[in-house]
């Protein structure tokens, strides 16, 4: 009788630990049934896409962050940036385009290879139609980061990098507000911390991470 209630406590202990290693596992595991996911976060400047982005895509194994930005920061010798608020035009406009084209060709490359990816640019207007073009044939969810402008120019004042200031606020919170209405999942973050906003889209999203 001792040794079967020895041998039932061992098993119980067993069955305990598995399940306490199960739960830690599921914590990170990627959305319903493990597919592999496509999620593109987009606002504007200041609004926390290359934060949010990473954060979200570390709740996947295996899970991939693409940066538009970066890809951009690859062009070591006449790489031309868009300066000035407005639309984009000459060089700065071509190199923008062919940033966003990369940024989807790279997503496809790890979604295809079973990835959850996540990708994070400045989409608005033109680019929301380019970008449906790059991704063609595939399923994505768009989340759009939209704090309030005073919230976005406090923030951008608080970044270590350049400042973009005020103007170029007012431009891109305009353009986002006006030609991204009513598309994909609108997130106002101007009151949420980093961690708040990844579980609104979790929730919204019906993501199981």
């Amino acid at each position: 009788m001792a040794l079967f209630l020895e041998r039932e406590k061992m098993r119980m202990n067993q069955e305990d630990q598995q399940g306490q290693q199960k739960s830690r596992t599921e914590m990170v595991r990627p959305l319903s049934n493990h597919r592999p996911a496509l999620i593109v976060v987009t606002g504007s400047m200041a609004a926390g896409k290359s934060t949010i982005a990473r954060l979200l895509a570390q709740h996947f194994v295996p899970g991939v962050h693409v940066e538009a930005d970066m890809l951009q920061r690859m062009i070591v010798s006449g790489g031309q940036w868009v300066s000035t608020p407005g639309e984009p035009s000459g060089e700065a406009e071509q190199q923008l385009r062919l940033r966003l084209k990369n940024m989807c060709l790279l997503g496809k490359s790890f979604f295809e290879a079973g990835f959850t990816v996540v990708l994070d640019d400045i989409i608005m207007g033109d680019r929301w139609q380019q970008l449906q073009k790059e991704l063609h044939g595939l399923p994505f969810s768009l989340v759009v980061l939209a704090p309030q402008i005073d919230v976005v120019q406090q923030r951008d004042l608080k970044r270590p990098k350049t400042t973009q200031g005020k103007a170029w606020a007012e431009y891109l919170d305009h353009e986002l507000r006006t030609t991204m209405a009513g598309i994909g999942l609108w997130i106002d973050t101007s009151e949420l911390t980093p961690e708040e906003t990844i579980e609104q889209i979790q929730e919204r999203l019906w993501l199981d991470c």
